[in-house]
């Protein structure tokens, strides 16, 4: 049984409780995620980005550009810290680009 919380609790310790309860943290993670991809690589990379998917703590990039590809590989370990810090914790451990 869900543990009932006091009426005092505040809506955001209430949704933190249901994603818990309801295992829903890694469909949140890969929302929050993309929403990063999206907000820190600007509109020139995301006119050329096809999909971005986390599965597990790996994010898989799929670009339209083989030139871009290239260019964002030399910095991953880069790309890595700016969507972990944009989300405050550790998600993304590995980033492959294709």
């Amino acid at each position: 049984m869900a543990k009932r919380l006091n009426n005092e609790s505040t809506i955001g310790a209430v949704l933190q409780q249901i994603i818990q309860t309801n295992k829903l943290q890694p469909g949140m993670d890969q929302i929050d995620v993309r929403d990063a991809w999206k907000q820190l690589m600007g509109s020139g990379v995301n006119t050329y980005t096809r999909n971005v998917v986390l599965k597990g703590s790996t994010l898989y990039v799929e670009l339209g550009s083989s030139v871009l590809r290239d260019e964002l590989s030399h910095g991953k370990s880069k790309i890595i810290k700016m969507i972990n810090e944009e989300l405050k914790r550790d998600v993304v451990r590995e980033v492959i680009l294709r």
